[in-house]
């Protein structure tokens, strides 16, 4: 099975104040250290930006594509996501961009659930995490039927597709779900920072 990754940053960073995507985390944006990672272990790896978005220089053969229509969502951002690995590949790892403490070892530990399923997603604590979670291309015909009908909710998807929740016991790196929304976050996680090997 090949496996693409696909990095949503099209949100509007309300909380945070500025752009998540070019906040400095260790010698690089966010950005650009959540699609070095990824890239780490899938590829081709998809960056899914909203209308004229201004991103920090990405790897060449990084694909950068935008939202259709603005302001429905990681949905949305998840269906230009998927369409553009169609033929590419048959999964594709979802982060979002403001994931800085990803991992390799996290992203490998996902995707080895897929098997049988048509998503695997972690739920740690009652709380699901569907943008640091895989999904099989299979889906994308159920997010633009919902998209179609209105429908702009992950949590929806999730309720008609074959899916996994994953526990913690099963993860590894815990840490990889913390998502940075606001300067008391993103200053947090500055300080669980490793520097890159």
């Amino acid at each position: 099975m090949t496996v693409g990754g696909i990095i949503l940053c099209g949100g509007r960073s309300s909380r945070m104040g500025q752009p998540k995507g070019w906040l400095p985390f260790g010698g690089e944006t966010m950005l650009q250290r959540v699609v070095r990672i990824l890239g780490e272990v899938v590829n081709p790896i998809v960056v899914v930006a909203a209308p004229e978005q201004d991103l920090p220089p990405l790897p060449s053969d990084v694909r950068i594509v935008r939202d259709e229509v603005e302001g429905r969502g990681p949905l949305q951002g998840l269906a230009a996501g998927l369409s553009a690995l169609e033929g590419q590949a048959d999964a594709a790892f979802v982060a979002s961009c403001d994931l800085p403490l990803l991992t390799a070892a996290f992203v490998r530990c996902v995707i080895a659930f897929l098997e049988q399923h048509e998503a695997v997603v972690p739920r740690v604590a009652g709380r699901v995490h569907p943008l640091a979670a895989v999904y099989h291309l299979s889906v994308l015909p159920h997010i633009r039927a919902m998209l179609t009908a209105g429908e702009f909710r992950l949590r929806d998807l999730c309720e008609r597709i074959r899916i996994c929740y994953l526990k913690a016991a099963r993860l590894v790196d815990l840490d990889s779900l913390r998502n940075v929304n606001t300067p008391e976050e993103y200053n947090a996680a500055l300080a669980n920072l490793e520097p890159p090997p």
